[in-house]
């Protein structure tokens, strides 16, 4: 998908999609009793952008290590985002999403899961705050560079891309009635603690 370059740029056209998407996802937060509906299901549409993002990442690190040459040119990330900003914010994704996950499909009403979920996003928000400060203008260069010339593999990117967010809504439009249940508890629940 044009090497070091190619998988910059997808990379950072992902970053982009996914941060107009968790911009959604945190506007839900202040007011997630009313809007739990909607909190579950940009949750369920962000699994599969993020999960092309991870990998893309993954597939970086992988071919940095390896010793693949334009990968190695590029240089490392900066030790604090190598060794803790980076592995932090797999961790605490993993994690956030996975917790997610069970919460829409188990239904539990509290307990570990719960607590998980809350403690992760917390973390994962330090984490990823300063995760996307460190890269907002790598992700700039890169859309400009991807605006400006054409490389090898522009169109599976771009696929690549699109097939994520369309995997998303139709993850998430299926997934939803499954959640449904929980998220009708969770806003009943939290409007009767309200009276």
């Amino acid at each position: 998908m044009g090497g070091n370059e190619g998988n910059a740029r997808l990379t950072a056209a992902v970053a982009a999609v996914l941060l107009v998407l968790l911009a959604g996802e945190g506007a839900t937060i202040p007011f997630v009793r009313q809007l739990m509906t909607w909190h579950v299901f940009l949750g369920l549409l962000l699994v599969p952008p993020v999960a092309v993002k991870m990998l893309s990442v993954g597939w970086r690190f992988m071919h940095y290590y390896r010793g693949h040459a334009d990968y190695v040119a590029q240089g490392p990330p900066h030790p604090l985002l190598r060794f803790l900003v980076g592995p932090v914010t797999v961790v605490t994704t993993v994690v956030l999403f996975g917790t997610g996950l069970v919460i829409a499909f188990e239904h539990p009403h509290e307990g570990l899961i719960i607590g998980l979920h809350k403690v992760s996003f917390i973390i994962w928000f330090g984490a990823m705050s300063l995760h996307v400060i460190a890269h907002a203008r790598t992700v700039w260069r890169y859309a400009r560079r991807g605006m400006e010339k054409a490389l090898p593999g522009r169109a599976l990117r771009q696929v690549v891309l699109l097939a994520s967010i369309v995997a998303g809504v139709a993850f998430a439009v299926a997934a939803l009635p499954q959640a449904h249940a929980w998220t009708h508890w969770a806003s009943s629940h939290h409007h009767h603690e309200d009276h």
